[in-house]
């Protein structure tokens, strides 16, 4: 309680929150449970198919998730540190990122698999390209505007920061959405058995020189619709991180507790889980090499 112009006023944990709210302790726990278990599940995984790029993208993705729920566990026990508060904010922000580059490997080799030839992007041009454009780009600039916020002192230092990595989120909403037009483009060439008349003599991966268009198998479908609902997350959480974000540290979305649980943490979870359950070491491996865990990718 202090006093302002002789009059008592009382200060309750809320209205010192950052979050304007104090975040659920019981949530916290099942959050960081959830993405501990993943990432340890893809850990298995990667050895098991020797899928090393899995490390820098499906769990850094997990690391830096549980990194961003401890921050918000860490706030349920001392809401008034700002600390914790960035740390999540950072954290929570980037990880995806590292997430949606798995997806464009996991592209490419459908493209190999399919055919080169129905694709804008070549397989070993796609990942890369978006990879570079997405991940570096906007992770430089997530991670500019999270150093900004962080060591901010005022509100309005803290809400530049915020807007910052607000074009690092839309930055990377743009590439997610020309993904999904290459991706687009891709299948309804493949249907139509119509080539880009430069590509049409590319062979598919481990196939005869004249064989230039792949079998879309049982496990390759299930790949593509699982790639296409986690894809389908990614994009309402990069809408709802960029509403939250333009509205500043103290607007109304970033002070809804519930809406940051479902929209960002269980968007995340159905994502890293859908990878773990159609896992691309089962349904992308050869035939002839899957008992192996040959690398598919």
């Amino acid at each position: 309680m202090s006093s302002n112009n002789g009059t008592d006023v009382t200060w309750t944990l809320e209205d010192l929150s950052p979050y304007n709210y104090i975040p659920s302790r019981t949530v916290g726990y099942i959050f960081i449970v959830l993405f501990t278990t993943s990432t340890l599940i893809h850990g298995v995984q990667l050895a098991r198919y020797l899928m090393y790029w899995i490390i820098p993208t499906i769990c850094l993705c997990g690391f830096l998730e549980i990194l961003g729920w401890a921050g918000r566990l860490w706030s349920s026990y001392e809401v008034w540190l700002f600390t914790p508060f960035q740390m999540q904010i950072t954290c929570t922000i980037m990880a995806p990122t590292p997430l949606l580059a798995a997806s464009f490997i996991i592209f490419g080799t459908i493209i190999k698999r399919l055919g080169p030839s129905y694709s804008r992007l070549s397989p070993k041009w796609c990942p890369g390209i978006l990879i570079s454009s997405q991940d570096v780009i906007s992770l430089v600039i997530q991670g500019v505007g999270g150093g900004i916020a962080a060591s901010a002192e005022t509100l309005e230092g803290a809400n530049r920061g915020a807007r910052i990595m607000l074009g690092g989120i839309i930055f990377q909403l743009v590439v997610i959405i020309a993904f999904i037009f290459v991706a687009l483009e891709f299948s309804i060439r493949y249907m139509r058995n119509a080539p880009l008349a430069s590509r049409a003599h590319l062979p598919i991966e481990n196939g005869s020189a004249s064989a230039t268009r792949g079998v879309y198998t049982t496990k390759i479908g299930l790949m593509v619709y699982a790639l296409i609902f986690s894809t389908t997350l990614l994009v309402i959480r990069a809408i709802y991180r960029t509403i939250e974000l333009n509205n500043g540290w103290d607007g109304p979305i970033i002070s809804d507790e519930l809406l940051f649980n479902v929209l960002d943490g269980a968007m995340i979870v159905l994502a890293i889980y859908t990878i773990n359950i159609a896992h691309p070491g089962l349904l992308l491996a050869e035939p002839d090499s899957q008992s192996r865990g040959k690398e598919v990718a």
